[in-house]
């Protein structure tokens, strides 16, 4: 099929000149050589057709062609057209009578040069091809800078693109982690405000030890994508990224998914190109420019000016700072702009960072973050940091990795038994080692203890690794017969390690190994390619360690069998230095050594060498080091030589002391480990906590959640070793100080504690202190800048109303403390004030303790105006205040627009009548509070009738506390027939109200249809029998009472007849209390009997009711039959000492996870 595509031509030559006849003419040759037509027929006299034949899939194809490469190149239109290349655009569409006087104008008038781009091409392809032919023309026949981005960038980008993803695509097996869940897809990035002082100063495992691998305080998470892109609309992207992560996180794995992700078109497509470079690629070169670096690793990106210009928005990524062997020196570093002069490496660095050069590209920094720091912060706009694995990431990771048999849950018992190991497996890298090595023990025959120190984990995994081509299940190799070349190998690896190591190095060149006498064909054997990796790339390759702690293993062992013969100082690897003969001089200087190390860069070195002292750890390594016989006399030697440093030192406990404790944790000599958490757990420090104890103490704080979760040193320090031990508090979860007698002056050191960005204190009790006003500004002053700090308890202080000024100024700014507790701390009306300022404009604070403050009816309506615009407080305080009528009238007046305060507590406050009729009445509007505690106060018969009218009406409140009132019986029948009707109360309190058993009978009656009351206390109210009774018979039929308490409401044994009648038919209650009451010997058979049956009943108080030694006996035998009781008391029933034995045997006997107190 075809079509015939006509142009007609009308000529009249009678009517037409010959001016007319010469254009047609001319137009004729024109359409001739465009359309290449051959024939022409007549169609009429004065007309002819030109025909010419086109396939309509040919037609259709260019006609798309030509609109599509206008649409193709959008973006890129768009990005590159500067304002004079439009003009000249425009100027030759119009000359080309493509775009009309009034396009090109409209075109003009539009504001910004983007928009101008856009209508230009709207109206080109909204014509005919000619009109796209003629743009692409021109633009193609243009040797302009911009044309050529515009013609150049696609293809570049496609070509980029395919040669990162063959280059990195390689990679992916060793990148990927077999557990879906754990993919760095399903991850994220925290972003932080800075580097924290511990990231800054110490090693990396200390730093994950102290924070026990928890995630730092961050601002946001942040996925890969969204890496480079605004944290808001109005901020600008980030031009220096900085990411970091101890060794063996995964940064490197980041980048290359990230570069995979980016490949293939999945993130960051705004992104052009993407410029990976790594640190270790870096050292093999010396002085060169920036362009040529790009061009010596990209040889296929032609346009370097495309690459580079500001137009292109380019990503430089340089990974592996800490792998950089040459110092970046921001300070003394030689300017440079110009990308084509040659510098030094190092000044290359600094200057594309610092923005000198290449200030239009983006740069994405990853390094360990004690070296990130060499970085000014003015000059990173964006600090990430990758989290490790969390407790339940490492259940997670096990239970993937050891699909066979029951390894995982085994694993798992051990990590939580050995707490060391579980805090290192926050490092995924860590975690693969110890998940790979533990397979292989518990596979092989010989059934070997799992390690318990990560001494004998890495024994074990270098034994592992030596043993080539041995299958698994079968009886290994003699480590005697393995083939010399290990032994040899781990020799010359283990002093490539410590001489690295002293030097900070930890990536080596094939150079490196030959100096090192390593045979380059071994690191490819299984020893050798399980303790190094290679990296190559297009620059250089290098090989490193599987992980620094690897390395720092290595160099212990090189050290360990080293010393023992060595004549001279190790530490200088020339023999110029000062003789030291014998292994014990050696031990001491290499911790002299470590203790002066200020970045702590050997710490882990020293604990791997205290660990190969111990002989079960170095056992695996028999046959691949030169050790000798062992008698353990080192070991001891060591133990007593660590334990003298403990005590010898003073001053504050630092890092390098606690790291006394981990080396003797590595020894396995633990008993001062021990004693130390068993007396934290127990509470009892208190006058134990020399230096020594100190040091354990912090090392406890770092290996042990438990310790740390909830750290109790109630009256255990004072102002000196709270100066010990404050760097080492940084990291506790739940402090506990009550009760030390802390004044002012231990506010100061505690303020700085709560000051520092490291600080991770969630919840600080500092109740029964001597803390004044001086004390609180101290607080306060760390408040303004804590992030970290979610619950403050000043309970029993005299901070008095000038402190709670402070605080409470710290408190409008600060937006993270959510509880805070000033319970009797004299604060009074004009600290209520303040207080109320701070509800006024806080958003974060859920709950405010101002109990026994005097605050007066004047600061408690200070406090309810300002709930009238709080949405946030959820629990208030005001017990023992003195507020009267007055205060909780304006209370309840704001309980009428605040539908948000769900807990208020009114105890003890000498409100009357007058008082509770306006509570009432906000009741009646009020729909949030769900608790109310009116305890001891005035209350009498008609405010518990306007009570009752309020719940009659209110389903919202929940607990309701009217204890210690005078509603006597009048008042509260008004209230048992409003519970017939409520449906929203769940625990109501009446004990002391003068109540009598006629009440008794109304609320019984209620319970007969109230399905929703759980709790009811009566106690000492003298019901007697007859209310017990009544009581009874509604347990009958009601389902929902889970707890009944009657203690001292002179019942008998009639009245415990019928309880136990009861007993035998409620399946719901589950505590009852009827102490102080006459119950009597055969009350308690009755009450025995029922408990054959009940198997509800969980907790039963008999104590002092008369039981006598029979009556004892017949409860403790009713317990062979009832398994549900978990507790009883038995108490003050005339039992006696040999009474109270023949009983708890029987109870033992019958029921042993029942407690009993007799």
């Amino acid at each position: 099929m075809g079509v015939i595509r006509g142009y007609l031509t009308y000529t009249n030559r009678n009517i037409w000149g010959q001016k007319i006849s010469n254009l047609l003419m001319e137009r004729k040759a024109h359409y001739d050589s465009i359309l290449g037509r051959s024939k022409r027929i007549t169609w009429q006299d004065d007309c002819y057709v030109d025909l010419q034949y086109v396939s309509c899939s040919a037609s259709s194809q260019a006609e798309m062609e030509d609109l599509g490469w206008v649409q193709k190149h959008q973006d890129q239109l768009q990005r590159f057209i500067t304002a004079s290349f439009l003009e000249g655009m425009l100027t030759h569409l119009r000359k080309m009578d493509v775009l009309s006087l009034t396009e090109e104008s409209k075109i003009k008038e539009v504001g910004r040069l983007q928009d101008q781009v856009n209508m230009l091409t709207s109206i080109v392809t909204g014509k005919d091809t000619q009109g796209s032919d003629v743009l692409r023309g021109f633009i193609e026949s243009s040797d302009s800078q911009v044309a050529q981005f515009i013609i150049n960038h696609d293809p570049m980008v496609k070509e980029h693109k395919d040669v990162l993803l063959r280059r990195y695509e390689q990679l992916r097996d060793r990148d990927s982690c077999s557990c879906p869940k754990l993919n760095i897809s399903s991850r994220t990035l925290l972003l932080v405000d800075g580097l924290s002082d511990l990231q800054q100063k110490e090693h990396d495992l200390m730093q994950v030890g102290a924070t026990r691998g928890g995630k730092r305080n961050h601002l946001r998470q942040l996925g890969l994508a969204k890496l480079l892109e605004p944290l808001t609309r109005v901020s600008m992207p980030p031009r220096v990224s900085l990411t970091v992560g101890v060794a063996g996180i995964g940064k490197t794995t980041w980048v290359r998914h990230f570069i995979r992700q980016w490949s293939q078109g999945i993130i960051c497509t705004d992104v052009s190109f993407v410029l990976p470079f790594t640190f270790c690629e870096l050292n093999s070169l010396e002085k060169l420019s920036a362009e040529k670096l790009v061009k010596m690793a990209f040889p296929h990106l032609t346009d370097l000016s495309l690459v580079l210009s500001s137009s292109c928005r380019t990503l430089l990524i340089l990974d592996g700072l800490d792998e950089f062997r040459s110092t970046l020196n921001f300070s003394d570093a030689v300017p440079c702009n110009d990308p084509k002069k040659e510098v030094s490496i190092d000044d290359l660095i600094t200057n594309i960072i610092r923005g000198n050069l290449l200030p239009d590209i983006a740069v994405w920094v990853t390094a360990r973050p004690g070296v990130a720091s060499l970085i000014p912060g003015g000059l990173v706009d964006r600090v990430t940091e990758i989290p490790g694995f969390s407790p339940k990431d490492i259940q997670v990771f096990l239970n993937h990795h050891f699909s066979e048999r029951d390894f995982a849950s085994k694993i798992w018992a051990h990590l939580e038994s050995y707490k060391i190991l579980m805090v290192m497996c926050y490092i995924p890298c860590f975690c693969w080692i110890l998940a790979d090595t533990l397979m292989y023990i518990m596979q092989s025959a010989t059934q070997e203890t799992l390690p318990r120190t990560c001494t004998e984990l890495y024994a074990q995994f270098c034994s592992m690794k030596a043993e080539v081509g041995e299958p698994r299940g079968r009886e290994p190799v003699k480590m005697e017969q393995l083939h010399g070349s290990n032994r040899k190998l781990l020799g010359n690896l283990g002093r490539l390690a410590f001489y690295g190591l002293l030097k900070h190095k930890y990536t080596f060149s094939e150079q490196d190994l030959r100096a090192y006498g390593i045979e380059l064909l071994l690191t490819q054997s299984s020893l050798g390619a399980g303790i190094l990796v290679r990296e190559e790339s297009v620059i250089y390759t290098t090989y490193r360690f599987t992980h620094l702690t690897l390395q720092e293993f290595l160099a212990a062992t090189f050290y360990y069998v080293s010393s023992k013969r060595a004549i001279f100082d190790l530490f200088s690897e020339s023999t110029m230095s000062w003789p030291k003969i014998g292994f014990q001089n050696h031990f001491r200087s290499a911790f002299q050594h470590s203790q002066q190390a200020e970045d702590g860069h050997l710490d882990v070195f020293v604990r791997f060498l205290t660990g190969l002292l111990c002989p079960v750890a170095v056992k695996p390594l028999s046959g691949l080091l030169a050790i000798g016989k062992d008698d353990g006399s080192l070991k001891a030697w060591a133990a007593g030589f660590l334990q003298s440093l403990l005590v010898s030192g003073s001053g504050v406990v630092s890092l390098r002391a606690v790291n006394l404790a981990y080396c003797l944790q590595e020894l396995q000599h633990t008993e001062l480990l021990r004693t130390v958490e068993e007396d934290l757990r127990l509470g009892s420090l208190a006058g134990k906590l020399t230096r020594a104890h100190c040091v354990v103490l912090g090392y406890l704080l770092h290996v042990s959640p438990e310790c740390s979760e909830q750290t109790n040193l109630t009256a255990s320090l004072n102002c000196t070793t709270v100066k010990c031990l404050l760097p080492q508090l940084l990291y506790c979860s739940h402090l506990r100080l009550e009760n030390n007698h802390f004044k002012d002056d231990v506010m100061e050191l505690l303020g700085s504690l709560l000051s520092a960005k490291d600080c991770h204190i969630q919840k600080i009790s500092l109740a029964d202190n001597a803390i004044s006003n001086k004390g609180a500004k101290a607080l306060s002053r760390a408040l303004l800048v804590n992030r970290a700090l979610t619950s403050l308890n000043l309970r029993n202080n005299n901070i008095g109303s000038k402190g709670a000024k402070f605080l409470a100024e710290a408190l409008k700014m600060n937006q993270v403390l959510v509880s805070i507790n000033f319970q009797n701390n004299a604060i009074e009306e004009e600290g209520a004030q303040a207080l109320a300022e701070v509800l006024q404009c806080n958003r974060k604070l859920v709950s405010l303790n101002i109990r026994k403050n005097t605050v007066g009816a004047n600061g408690a309506k200070r406090i309810a105006d300002a709930l009238k615009t709080n949405r946030t407080l959820t629990k208030l305080i005001l017990c023992s205040n003195q507020l009267g009528d007055k205060g909780a009238i304006a209370l309840a007046e704001a309980l009428t627009v605040n539908h948000t305060l769900l807990s208020l507590q009114l105890q003890s406050n000498s409100i009357s009548n007058r008082g509770m009729t306006a509570l009432t009445k906000a009741l009646r509007l009020n729909q949030g509070l769900v608790s109310l505690n009116l305890r001891e106060n005035s209350i009498g018969v008609e405010g518990a009738k306007n009570m009752a009218q309020a719940l009659r009406e209110n389903n919202s409140l929940q607990d309701l506390d009217l204890t210690a009132n005078l509603l006597h019986d009048e008042g509260v029948q008004a209230i048992a027939g409003a519970i017939k009707f409520n449906q929203g109360l769940t625990s109501l309190h009446l004990q002391w109200n003068f109540i009598k058993s006629s009440a008794t009978k109304a609320l019984a009656h209620a319970l007969c249809s109230n399905t929703t009351m759980q709790l009811l206390d009566l106690q000492e109210n003298a019901i007697g029998n007859e209310g017990v009774i009544f009581l009874a018979e509604a347990l009958k039929t009601n389902t929902s009472l889970r707890t009944l308490c009657l203690q001292g409401v002179s019942a008998g044994t009639s009245g415990a007849v019928a309880m136990a009648g009861a007993l035998m038919t409620n399946k719901s209650l589950q505590t009852l209390d009827l102490r102080g009451n006459a119950v009597g010997m055969q009350g308690a058979k009755t009450l025995a009997n029922s408990l054959k049956s009940n198997r509800s009943l969980k907790s039963l108080n008999l104590q002092e009711n008369s039981l006598g030694m029979d009556g004892a006996i017949f409860i403790a035998t009713a317990l062979k039959g009832n398994h549900q009781l978990t507790y009883i008391n038995l108490q003050g029933n005339g039992i006696g000492e040999s009474g109270a034995k023949v009983i708890s045997d029987a109870i033992r006997a019958n029921a042993p996870g029942c407690v009993v107190d007799i």
